[in-house]
Formats: structure tokens, sequence, C-alpha cells
């Protein structure tokens, strides 16, 4: 028997249509914050706190309140994209979209909070709706405000439609990359085109750079390690006959292993260093750190992976399609206690693949639902776990 009533059912899919009618872009939550807290007070002896400006974490109480706390989060977010779907329910903000799915994270983290609150787990667990995941920010402006500090586990997941609704990928070890991202400031001398041997040309220099820079995956790196550079900003001249004073590149590095993230880091370096000697130019690099990588603990990943058999059967789980070098600030939660984070099936059946971040993107609804029962399952089942082990 569904665990979802026909009310909650239709308050679930009335909230995630409301959601994605209204998104809003990361630290600028405010309304999407204050129908979720709504959504949360009306839960009965639920202890609800705003954090991290405009993210909320709810305590619902467990059978056993001094049993080990556990936490499911799901993120609020949307992006800077001008929505295409043709959905009846599509953003009403022009140039914001859910393009990503926190709008149905969201949706199944209350919909898990309902659930627990009619159902309690072993101990407490807290629900987190965290803000401004697409900068990479959010998890630690959550970790800083305390609200997560006895928290001993955490559970989180991820539309995808590479896989159907019903399907789950929950596996242990890495899962996503680390995400950096790099400048470079190349300064050199200007002069006329004309002229070139009276200038020191800051735009050759990063021709080299760059060119230079995507070998360091194919001829630095061992090929067994996964990495990734990529050069996504390039800004330099205003003329075509003149030779600018300076050049600016911008990247990102992704990186599954602490090693090979350091090892591209250091490669950056290196190579703007021996760039600058050669063209006669200063090459001034900063390395801002992203997010580190997604490392799942085993003993979540089992306590996950039951969940998900129990929920909608062994069948459903499937494999990673391959390895994920995108990242996501859940993996700040995972350097300060174990956790699971997994893929949810969100392509309904017959359904196109359609990639995130996309103006095309939606995730069907009934990955409300799958989403709201594994993430409320395996925290049941890791409370009681923890409670057991005390």
């Amino acid at each position: 028997m569904s665990p979802f009533s026909d009310e909650l059912t239709q308050r679930l899919i009335t909230l995630r249509r409301y959601l994605h009618r209204y998104p809003e872009l990361s630290e600028q939550e405010e309304q999407t914050a204050n129908r979720l807290e709504a959504e949360l007070n009306v839960l009965e002896n639920a202890e609800v706190q705003r954090v991290a400006e405009t993210g909320l974490v709810a305590r619902i109480p467990g059978r056993d309140r001094t049993t080990p706390v556990v936490a499911i989060r799901g993120d609020i977010d949307a992006l800077p994209i001008q929505e295409d779907t043709g959905l009846s329910y599509a953003s009403e903000n022009p140039g914001v979209m859910h393009a990503c799915g926190h709008d149905i994270h969201a949706t199944w983290t209350i919909g898990a909070a309902h659930l627990l609150a009619n159902e309690p787990a072993a101990g407490d667990v807290l629900i987190v709706l965290q803000p401004a995941e697409e900068v990479g920010r959010g998890a630690r402006a959550v970790l800083e405000s305390g609200a997560l500090d006895d928290a001993a586990m955490i559970f989180g997941g991820h539309v995808d439609r590479r896989y159907e609704v019903g399907q789950v990928v929950v596996q242990p070890g890495p899962f996503a990359a680390a995400t950096d991202t790099f400048e470079v400031q190349i300064n050199g001398h200007g002069g006329h085109g004309a002229r070139p041997q009276e200038a020191r040309d800051p735009i050759i220099a990063a021709a080299a750079l760059i060119n230079s820079l995507h070998h360091i995956v194919s001829r630095t790196l061992d090929p067994a390690d996964a990495g990734v550079v990529t050069i996504g900003h390039l800004n330099a001249g205003s003329a075509p006959n003149v030779i600018p004073d300076s050049a600016f590149l911008a990247g990102t590095l992704r990186a599954i292993s602490t090693e090979t993230r350091d090892r591209l880091c250091d490669e950056i370096n290196k190579r703007a260093d021996a760039v600058a000697k050669m063209y006669d130019v200063s090459a001034h690099v900063e390395l801002k750190d992203g997010t580190p990588p997604i490392l799942n603990d085993e003993t979540a990943a089992q306590f996950a992976r039951a969940a998900c058999e129990a929920e909608l059967g062994a069948d459903a789980i499937v494999p990673l399609h391959a390895l994920n070098m995108g990242g996501e600030d859940f993996a700040c939660y995972l350097e300060h206690m174990p956790g699971c984070f997994m893929r949810i099936g969100a392509r309904e059946p017959g359904g196109q693949f359609i990639p995130g971040h996309s103006p095309h993107f939606y995730a069907d609804e009934g990955t409300i639902f799958a989403g709201a029962a594994v993430l409320t399952s395996a925290g049941r089942i890791a409370s009681e776990a923890l409670s057991n082990n005390r």
C-alpha cells in the first residue's frame, strides 16, 4: 500500500508546480523558503529553523530522542536559464528556471518530512532544505550554522533523466568530482599589429597556455585516473590591428581523487610560469577551491540500497552510466559525517533523455514519490541501525 494518501499526493504535486513556476536563484530563495517553511509548519511537533539566510532545517521527532540523528537533504535553488519546456506551470520568472530538478528535490524532501511525521523513525531526522547548491556555497553555510552538529549520517539524491522513474543509482565510493576553478591574468606589452616586435604579445602566450593546459590530462595523469581541465572564458584585445597589454582566461578543474586534484592545480601553476618565461610576459594564477568529490560511505550506501529494494524492488537498482565528473556540494556534508548520495530516475516511460541545465529539462512527477519513499526509508533504516549500535 502506498504511504502517500490522496491528500498528500496532491499536496506534493501542487508544491512542486508552485516551486517550478516561481524559481529563484542561489541565495535569493526568499519566496521559495517562505513556501517551504509553511509546508513544514503544518507538521505537528516539527521544530523548524531558518539557516544560511534562505535555508531551512526541520527536526522531525523520532520514537527515542536519544538515538543518533539522521539527516535528509534537498536543495532548492534554480538556474539563470530561460525555460523552454512548454509546461503549463513553466517559470514565470524571466531568465530563471528549475533546469536541474531542485524543485523536485525540495518537494520530495517535504514528502519525506510528512512520511516521517506520520510514522517516526527510531531517532530524530533532520529535514535539510539547502539553498545555493548551484554556486557551491549552500552546504558549507548550512554546516556553519551548527544545525547539523549532531547529525550522524546524511542522505540525498539528484534527479536524472538517464534513468526511468523507479530506477535508482546507489553505490559506495566515488560518485561525483571535485570542482575547482582557476583564473590566469597574463600581462604583456601592447603595440601595433604591424610591428609585433615592439610588443610582448599576451594573446600568443594565452594561446600557448591553453594548448598546454589541455595536455595535462592526456600527458601527466595516469589513464586510469579521472580528470578534466576546461577553459570556458577567454578575453583579450579590442581591435584587430592592436596587440593588447593583457589577456585573461578562466576554467574549471575536475578530479575524483585528492591526489589528482592536487596534481591538476600544480600543473596549472607550473605551465603558466613556463609560458610566461617563454613569451616574456607575466602570468598570475588564482586557484579557487570548489566542492570536494562525493565519496559515498559503504555503510550508508548499504542502508540506501536496502531502502531502494524495500520501496521499489531489487530491480530498481541500476549501475551508474559513467563516472560523473560533475560537482555537487552534498560532498561538503560527507567531509563531516558518513552519508550516501543517489541518482534517482526522472524519465517517464518512453521519454527521451534531456540533460540537466538545459532550457528543455523537466522531471516526471512520479519522481517525487520514488525519491521521497527511498530517502524516508533510508533515513529509517539508518536510524534503526544507529539506535541498535549505541
